[in-house]
């Protein structure tokens, strides 16, 4: 924790003193939008592969989070729990884990993963290999989404993840899509209230987004697609957009050409200026996240996904999506924080001492925080730091 600040602070003797040489120090960052099971491994390969597998690709992707400065994340779909215990145990490096466990979806919703030939359902069959192991939900009516936002919770989810409308790399649902009744949602939110928490879900499009936003859903992941209207509902009722920076240039996620998801990805990149102005004009709360799906070299690239806010931000305003206002959202979990002593994304007294010293000053150059490895001179987490170039 930051105990002191300022020229007088007097150190006791087994003090290790650091010598930034007139360097900045800033927050450790923060990606809202995260899979740590997913970033690092490709569609098919993770849908054909078991789960041990995946927290163990995702143990190493998390180390290179954050060696790129990135101290703490939102898990936001993926059973990631054991992943998260062993971080703060100090097992694994990694930043820490804020878990929603299995991302809740309806028949047929973004994260229905079951293949073509599951449907007509019969409830006396199994469920599928992603549901068994956490990593999705299906649930269809107020009774089953009660169930299964439960059981998130039971899990050690700190907030709910559902999926209000049609998404990019899933098989079945048009963006269009409206996903989960008003009390579909209600019931989610009503769950994860009981326990002192909030609900993020997956959206697009304003009807989806305004109900969510009705039912009492305090994020709004993406929202590509929005218009002045649901971003100025979000304002009036204090809800965060989670948003990514994602254009069709040379970063995109990689779907085939001519496929479906494909199709509906250039759709959505076509928004992602639009609604990035508005919702910077009217003031609505953002947070920044990558989204990083299926390919260690764009989960790799954290940092200038986060640069690419600067042609709609400052630096500062940049940055504080990634620092000060993630901070606050993550805060909303209540009591399912598992890490309650102090905040994150802000350097004072009392706060959680995750730093990094740049060699530079990315409130004047964004562009600093593309090169981690170049400019991120020290990285600390909880105090211990984790990465230290300044003797070199």
């Amino acid at each position: 924790m930051i105990e002191k600040i300022g020229r007088e602070v007097k150190l006791s003797g087994d003090a290790t003193i650091v010598d930034a040489g007139g360097r900045t120090l800033m927050p450790g960052l923060i990606d809202m939008h995260w899979h740590s099971a997913y970033a690092n491994i490709p569609m098919q390969k993770g849908l054909n592969s078991d789960h041990a597998y995946h927290l163990l690709i995702a143990a190493k992707g998390n180390e290179r989070a954050l060696m790129r400065g990135f101290t703490t994340v939102r898990d936001v779909g993926g059973n990631v729990f054991s992943l998260a215990e062993l971080t703060d145990a100090r097992l694994y490096d990694g930043p820490r884990i804020f878990p929603s466990g299995p991302a809740i979806s309806q028949t047929s919703g973004h994260t229905d993963f079951r293949p073509s030939t599951a449907v007509p359902a019969d409830r006396n069959m199994p469920l599928v290999y992603m549901e068994r192991i956490g990593h999705v939900m299906v649930a269809d009516g107020v009774p089953d989404v009660l169930k299964r936002t439960r059981e998130a919770l039971r899990m050690g989810a700190t907030q709910i993840k559902i999926n209000s409308g049609g998404g990019v790399s899933s098989s079945f649902d048009p963006l269009d899509v409206s996903q989960f009744t008003f009390e579909e949602t209600k019931a989610a939110v009503d769950a994860a209230s009981d326990w002192n928490t909030y609900v993020c879900t997956h959206v697009f499009t304003d009807e989806a987004a305004q109900r969510a936003l009705s039912a009492g859903v305090m994020c709004l992941e993406h929202g590509h697609l929005f218009t002045a209207e649901t971003l100025k509902m979000m304002k009036e009722k204090g809800a965060y957009l989670s948003m990514q920076p994602i254009l069709d240039d040379e970063d995109a996620i990689q779907f085939p050409e001519g496929s479906f998801s494909r199709q509906k990805y250039v759709e959505v990149t076509r928004g992602t200026d639009r609604v990035y102005r508005m919702a910077r004009a009217l003031g609505v709360k953002t947070v920044f996240g990558t989204d990083a799906l299926f390919d260690p070299e764009l989960a790799d690239k954290q940092g200038k996904l986060l640069a690419k806010l600067g042609r709609w931000y400052t630096p500062v305003e940049a940055l504080r999506q990634a620092t000060s206002t993630a901070g606050e959202l993550l805060s909303l979990s209540g009591p399912r924080n598992p890490y309650p002593d102090g905040p994150l994304g802000v350097i004072r007294v009392g706060a959680y001492a995750d730093l990094i010293i740049v060699d530079g000053n990315p409130l004047e150059d964004l562009g600093l925080v593309v090169d981690a490895d170049k400019n991120f001179m020290l990285i600390m987490k909880d105090g211990v730091i984790y990465k230290d170039r300044l003797g070199e």
